[in-house]
């Protein structure tokens, strides 16, 4: 019988273990949650609500299916490293006077590296003191007060700070407001979802590392402990290489590029970022050269632009008269039904072990002493190793083998190690919203490879965000752990590459379903992209990296000569 009744006073929180939560109505997400949160094997962050991911302030008015968000999730890993920026800016504010604070780039361990400008850096008894104020903070529990506020007003509010990449960053907002956050006196934007309040950052360290520090956090498959930080003077190398280019494209921030986009630089910015690449494979080309180097070694992660930096290497090699004969990794794999297995029973293609070593050593040693050689073909439709080309390499011809595993130690013979000359090359971004919101690596590389994917096999958006996850998981297991043996880093990003990919990964983003575990994913990358003026593709040359990812390469059909 229908009838008419008082609202009722409680609303249900379904979970996705089958629990449902009662609780009175405009409670917030973190009031339920913490009746359950000892179900979960990770702190909990955030909540997924009706397929939208929300803060945990978030009230829960009406009925509703409920996601927690954990730390060892991405989201909830890129919700807590978020904050935790944002704590040791409040802790810096409160701590020094003098100096604004900068989050350069990540760290393979788990970590930022961080610099400062406007001061000298800060010493050991410093740093320590500014760990301790941000302890201070986290047992004092202060709330990450959330406001949304006139995009003028938080205009004002940037010019009277002097933070002048936050208003180049504004100036082409086109909304017509901004999401601030305050605690402990201190306000700031933060791109992206919060935790509560300070209380939950309780994993952290800061770690001097040259002239910077390392705030550290941790690692999703252990969100309450701290890897411990190793040294990567390459990889820091790299970044400082980049950072350098910037500063010749007069551009240190995403602020700074749509600025230049709009005054009409975009040409001055594609060509000389090309250049500065040229000139780096040029480089490489060179040492490879000089050192008569019998085996060369590439490695990267998915969508790092190895394909391209190989090819285009291989070009430079010519012009100096050196001729690679590449050795396709892949045609070493062994017969599908004595490949390894991953945890979960599947044929794990990605481990080293699914790779005929010993052929491959045998192979190594006669190519390079100028023997003939039977090389194998992997037949993909059967699964099974055959015959292949039959070759024999010329004086002094080097081989050149790509794919992921091309910095582990065993790929090839140890007595050829000293021969071999190892390129590392990954997109390492250092281009940034502002100095405290990063362009994650990670983000560059999806974005590339969704571009690829729906040009070169008709993937949608929706599936190459599904296939992300184990493309991460393999690149963590077989290519960051040795990235620091190569003898080369090579850094494939391109300044003006998120400008050129916009156009064309935009419309593939709103494409995914409400609907799907992927739309959350696709939502923030559209947040993400809103941030960057488009660039006119037509603008960068047939052979540039990111043709790779766009379309009209001159070298996607490149061979060397195997004659």
């Amino acid at each position: 019988m229908i009838h008419l009744s008082q609202p009722n006073p409680n609303v249900e929180l379904h979970l996705p273990n089958g629990k449902t939560l009662v609780g009175t109505r405009g409670a917030s997400a973190e009031e339920f949650l913490a009746f359950v949160k000892e179900d979960f094997p990770a702190p909990i962050v955030a909540a997924i609500i009706n397929n939208q991911i929300h803060e945990l302030t978030y009230p829960i008015k009406s009925e509703a299916d409920c996601i927690p968000v954990t730390m060892d999730s991405a989201d909830g890993a890129r919700i807590y490293r978020r904050s935790l920026t944002f704590l040791l800016d409040v802790a810096f504010t409160q701590s020094f006077r003098r100096g604004r604070l900068t989050i350069d780039h990540s760290v393979s361990s788990g970590g930022f590296y961080c610099a400062l400008r406007g001061r000298e850096p800060l010493t050991e008894s410093e740093l320590q003191r500014l760990s301790q104020t941000m302890r201070e903070l986290v047992e004092q529990n202060i709330p990450f007060e959330r406001r949304e506020i006139p995009i003028q007003e938080a205009l004002a509010y940037f010019k009277k700070n002097g933070d002048e990449d936050k208003l180049r960053l504004l100036k082409h907002r086109r909304k017509e407001y901004l999401t601030m956050y305050s605690a402990a006196g201190a306000t700031n934007y933060m791109h992206g979802y919060m935790v509560p309040s300070t209380a939950y950052l309780q994993w952290f360290e800061l770690k001097k590392i040259g002239d910077g520090f390392i705030l550290q956090y941790p690692r999703r498959h252990a969100p309450t402990k701290l890897s411990s930080v190793g040294e990567y003077p390459k990889l820091i190398r790299a970044f400082r290489q980049y950072g350098d280019w910037l500063e010749t494209l007069r551009i240190d921030s995403v602020g700074a590029l749509n600025d230049a986009v709009e005054a009409g630089r975009a040409e001055e910015i594609v060509l000389v970022s090309e250049a500065l690449h040229e000139q780096g494979v040029a480089e490489i080309a060179q040492q490879i050269a000089e050192r008569d180097s019998r085996i060369i070694l590439i490695a990267g992660p998915s969508s790092s632009g190895k394909t391209t930096s190989s090819r285009r290497l291989a070009v430079q090699l010519l012009a100096r008269g050196v001729s690679p004969y590449p050795l396709e990794l892949d045609n070493y794999f062994l017969d599908r039904d004595k490949s390894p297995l991953d945890e979960n029973g599947e044929h794990d293609f990605e481990s080293i072990e699914a790779l005929n070593l010993t052929r491959l050593a045998q192979d190594i040693e006669k190519l390079i002493r100028g023997e003939e050689t039977q090389l194998p073909r992997y037949n993909f439709k059967t699964g099974l190793s055959e015959e292949g080309d039959v070759v024999r390499l010329a004086a002094h011809q080097p081989l050149i083998l790509e794919g992921i595993h091309g910095m582990n130690p065993r790929l090839i013979p140890d007595h050829w190690a000293d021969s071999a000359f190892r390129i590392y090359v990954s997109a390492l971004t250092q281009l940034n919203l502002d100095r405290h919101n990063r362009v994650s690596t990670t983000d560059t590389r999806l974005l590339r490879r969704m571009a690829r994917d729906a040009r070169e096999r008709g993937y949608s958006a929706q599936a190459t965000i599904s296939r992300w996850e184990s493309v991460r998981r393999g690149e963590k297991r077989h290519i960051f752990p040795y990235q620091e043996n190569a003898d080369v880093m090579f850094n494939s990003a391109l300044a003006f590459e998120l400008s050129a990919l916009k156009p064309l990964v935009e419309p593939l983003l709103r494409q995914v379903p409400f609907e799907s575990l992927e739309y959350i994913e696709a939502r923030r990358l559209l947040a993400f992209l809103d941030w960057f003026l488009p660039l006119d593709a037509n603008l960068i040359p047939a052979n540039s990296i990111a043709r790779e990812f766009i379309g009209g390469s001159s070298l996607h059909d490149f061979k060397i000569w195997r004659g």
